[in-house]
């Protein structure tokens, strides 16, 4: 068995240690690719050169000659001198698969240095070409070899980026499981002045003592309201998930890497169910509902400084005071050139559409938005997928160009030299305050469309011959329908956030929210003479809103937390349903890693499966006092399998939030079923909407303070 090196919790390539010799090492040499270099010495035992010996791999330049003046002293391997000092980068040796020289070309034109952004056209273009070189690569060996080419010498978010969709879309891949290629991805994640304490102390310590620092979340004082979200916002397994959703489902590429299955409608509903948590949190914490960013043209009233350091060039992730105005874009260091009134112009044009029952192709052909597709359509448009969308020079990019206003509204036009901030980036962009308001405008479109939908007959909502009594939730030691949530600590592997590679074991201790494990427990009747197959779906919603005002049906509605959904057959007569909370389709375990940092045993890899919402976060915060919800069950005649696990790695996979990988999405149903329409009039409580194969209870969320 192979030891894997230093997993980032989640934010390295992990190697698969099953499987045969070959393929543990073309995982390995990818990972090494991502490795911090070594600390050099204060004199090095190997000549530092601008341009290494013929013998050397992948170069072409020749030793000095006798009489000549030794080369300028640079580190090795570090290409970015190369981008820096005006030389001339050294071409990756010929490979039997090997990107074209045009696309090579390209590549070198984008800075070494500069931030990578899929949100930005360009960049996403660039890294589409070349997904789509890797995607046609024949095997891992040669996808690796190129990598070790291009990593000396392009931009390295982009070749992560690109690394990690073609990785996450090959079948042949799946061993590898990909949660960040980024030499110092940690950045991303992890306050600067943190990684600077635990370099530190790693420099000052004892060579291979371990050293463990606490983090805290620190990017704003407690006098900031918004501030009190910090640990949801700022949770690492919350922006991986992000990270990685955004990586299955590239909006750039070929059409055969795009165009997957109902990608449009889940984009809508993943971000939809983030609101709905993320609001259910504000609740928790006294504070009210997400105030839809509705005017492009007011200020920003939150600022945000998010205290990461860039992974490139030394730099800080620009912060945002409050009040700032977006103003239009015209960054030509990136190519990014728009006005505010495009965003006003798609908007409009959008609205109309949703009004008028169709879009316009390019042709001008009305294409109908229908119950059944018009939400997968209306995503691709909405997200601004230059493949998929019907009419992009028509309809435009509002979710990705909007990112980028906010992202370089402290700079937009590059007079003071600064990069985007963090909504620039999948990774970080949930950091901010403003990417739920931002979210939830862009989340009226697909409101707006849905209310267009009449509301589901008796007929598609009740499921014939089956018939639920009751459900509960169990903790155990707890009274039955009350959950307790609480602050757990996890230790990250800071490792490869260093400067330099360390023997020692580093490592921060992260706060996260928490659950008691819990079970639900459903009592349903099958009066039909055979077994029943059906889906049983599972929702929880709040009662009140902050002042302790009831909350109607229609206002419950869009704060629906899908909590599981499963595949389950009936038998003939009475059943009792337990469903534990840890095999919800809407959660992933995450990877933890013990190397003496922790006093509990922890193996030293619980596989992190990818794209998920972390199942620490699966319950709300709740208040102290305990917060009163709903909880809501459903039997759905529908005999389509619920995957809870992967075909082919047999991992557990969120398919809910994720889909499956190259895979038909697993429920027919429209996501969000049976919340996503209107109700029927008189119908405004959720037990007046209730038919005989549902049922809800009331349940108490309490939060305490310290561990049970």
């Amino acid at each position: 068995m192979i030891r894997l090196r230093s997993l980032l919790f989640s934010l390295a390539l992990i190697a698969s240690i099953a499987g045969d010799e070959t393929d543990t090492s073309v995982n390995e040499d990818i990972l090494a690719l991502f490795d911090p270099p070594p600390r050099p010495n204060a004199e090095p035992s190997v000549p530092f050169v601008t341009e290494p010996p013929v013998k050397a791999e992948g170069a072409v330049g020749n030793a000095s000659k006798a009489g000549e003046s030794p080369p300028k002293m640079s580190p090795p391997k570090m290409s970015s001198a190369s981008h820096t000092s005006g030389t001339k980068p050294i071409p990756p040796k010929k490979l039997t698969h090997d990107i074209p020289k045009e696309l090579y070309r390209a590549l070198l034109k984008f800075g070494y240095d500069e931030p990578f952004s899929a949100f930005i056209d360009t960049h996403a273009r660039l890294a589409g070409r070349l997904i789509d070189v890797f995607m046609k690569a024949p095997g891992g060996q040669a996808i690796s070899q190129m990598a070790e080419r291009l990593s000396k010498i392009i931009n390295r978010g982009l070749l992560s980026y690109a690394l990690s969709v073609a990785i996450l879309n090959r079948n042949d891949m799946t061993d590898i499981y990909v949660d960040k290629l980024s030499l110092k991805s940690l950045k991303k994640y992890v306050v600067g002045s943190q990684i600077n304490a635990a370099q530190k102390a790693v420099d000052e310590g004892d060579p291979g003592a371990p050293v463990v620092i606490a983090e805290k979340y620190s990017t704003a004082s407690d006098t900031d309201v918004e501030h009190c979200l910090a640990y949801f916002r700022e949770d690492i397994g919350v922006n991986l998930h992000h990270w990685h959703w955004h990586l299955v489902y590239p909006y750039e590429g070929s059409r055969d890497l795009v165009n997957k299955d109902r990608r449009g409608e889940l984009f809508y509903y993943m971000h939809h169910q983030i609101l709905a948590r993320y609001n259910v949190e504000r609740l928790s914490n006294g504070l009210n509902f997400v105030e839809r960013f509705g005017n492009v043209r007011e200020p920003i009233i939150e600022g945000y400084f998010s205290k990461l350091d860039s992974q490139l060039a030394s730099r800080s992730w620009p912060s945002r005071p409050a009040r700032m105005l977006l103003t239009d874009v015209d960054r030509k260091d990136s190519n990014v050139t728009f006005k505010i009134e495009d965003l006003e112009l798609w908007a409009e044009r959008l609205y109309e559409a949703i009004r008028a029952g169709h879009v316009k192709n390019e042709a001008g052909k009305p294409i109908p938005l229908d119950e059944k597709t018009g939400i997968n359509v209306l995503g691709n448009i909405i997200e601004g997928s230059p493949v998929l969308s019907v009419n992009y020079d028509y309809y435009g990019s509002i979710h990705n160009k909007g990112h980028m206003a906010i992202a370089y509204c402290h700079d937009p036009d590059g007079r003071y030299l600064e990069k985007f901030g963090v909504m620039g980036e999948s990774s970080t962009a949930m950091r901010d305050p403003i990417f739920y308001r931002w979210h939830t405008y862009v989340d009226e479109f697909f409101v707006a469309y849905k209310n267009t939908l009449a509301p589901y007959s008796d007929s598609e909502l009740n499921c014939d011959g089956i018939e639920v009594s009751s459900i509960k939730v169990i903790s155990k030691g707890y009274k039955d329908n009350h959950l307790k949530t609480f602050w757990g600590n996890f230790t990250v592997d800071l490792g490869k956030g260093l400067d330099f590679a360390s023997k020692a074991d580093v490592g921060a201790i992260f706060t996260h929210l928490d659950h008691r494990p819990f079970e639900y427990e459903i009592r349903a009747a099958n009066t039909l003479p055979k077994p029943k197959k059906a889906v049983v779906r599972i929702f929880i919603a709040p009662k009140v809103d902050k002042d302790g005002n009831v909350l109607n049906l229609e206002r419950q509605r869009p704060l629906m937390i899908e909590m599981d959904k499963f595949s389950y057959s009936l038998k003939p007569g009475v059943n009792t349903i337990v469903r534990k909370s840890v095999k919800s389709t809407v959660t992933n375990p995450f990877a933890r890693v013990s190397r003496g940092l922790h006093m509990e045993h922890v193996p030293a890899v619980e596989t992190f499966c990818g794209c998920g919402w972390p199942q620490y976060m699966l319950v709300p915060k709740g208040t102290e006092k305990g917060l009163p919800m709903d909880l809501f069950v459903m039997i759905s005649n529908d005999g389509d399998h619920i995957a809870e696990r992967d075909a082919i790695t047999g991992n557990k996979v969120a398919s809910t939030m994720c889909g499956l990988r190259n895979r038909t999405y697993p429920d027919a149903r429209a996501m969000g079923f049976p919340f996503d329409r209107p109700f029927p009039r008189g119908v405004t409580t959720l037990r007046k909407f209730l038919t005989p194969n549902m049922a809800m209870s009331s349940i108490t969320v309490q939060f305490i303070k310290k561990k049970p």
